[in-house]
């Protein structure tokens, strides 16, 4: 089965109910919200900072990191940032952006660092004739200037140990790469049992300034 896809789940909001429906799972899945302005003005009065993302998208296209500035508001989409003095300022331009798409709200992660610049991981799990097999574990540092990971957008691969240990500090290597295993082979099983025929997975999780490790998403498609 190693050299089908399998059966796709574009649905972020669908694979991600599959996950919380596990105790051990949902305290590493941020807190997520429908996008709509309540849930945007009450997720960003709790977290001061949110993501906000097609519901279905790849390659971190759409993605858009919304705070709490002083008294008023920002967004950034891709390298440019944009303030706003309003809530209902921000709502609108927002909406613009969004072109209509439905969105989710994540609960915005303060991802550890590589040389002042964010890292998260990307694990590939692969349904092989012989079962459930690892293709890669990789980090992915965002180019300069960007939030966003994606190698398609000017991100930087390295292998997890390094991005680890860059990142946090060599004595936790084992330790992290051990827990997203862990996580991997979890959340595979809930995402089996809820859609049949999935194949090949992609984890994207992060790692904050804490040492704590979030999934951000699974791709059912990884790139």
């Amino acid at each position: 089965m190693d050299d089908q896809l399998g059966r796709p789940v574009p649905d972020k909001w669908a694979k991600q109910a599959a996950l919380l429906a596990n105790p051990s799972i949902a305290p590493h899945i941020p807190p997520t919200k429908r996008y709509n302005a309540g849930n945007l003005r009450s997720m960003l009065g709790k977290h001061q900072m949110v993501v906000i993302k097609p519901v279905v998208g790849t390659g971190g296209h759409g993605v858009i990191k919304v705070w709490k500035s002083g008294a008023g508001y920002s967004y950034t989409s891709h390298s440019t940032t944009h303030e706003f003095t309003s809530f209902a300022a921000l709502k609108s331009a927002l909406d613009k952006k969004r072109k209509n798409r439905p969105y989710l709200i994540q609960k915005g992660i303060r991802l550890a660092k590589v040389g002042g610049r964010p890292i998260d991981y990307r694990v590939k799990y692969v349904k092989t004739e012989a079962g459930w097999e690892y293709r890669s574990m990789v980090g992915r540092i965002a180019k300069p200037g960007l939030f966003v990971t994606n190698l398609c957008q000017g991100g930087t691969m390295v292998t997890a140990a390094e991005g680890i240990r860059r990142s946090l500090s060599p004595s936790l290597v084992g330790a992290k790469k051990q827990k997203m295993r862990d996580l991997t082979v979890m959340s595979t099983r809930m995402l089996e049992e809820r859609f049949p025929g999935v194949a090949t997975l992609g984890f994207d999780y992060g790692i904050d300034v804490n040492g704590k490790i979030w999934i951000f998403e699974v791709n059912t498609r990884p790139q």
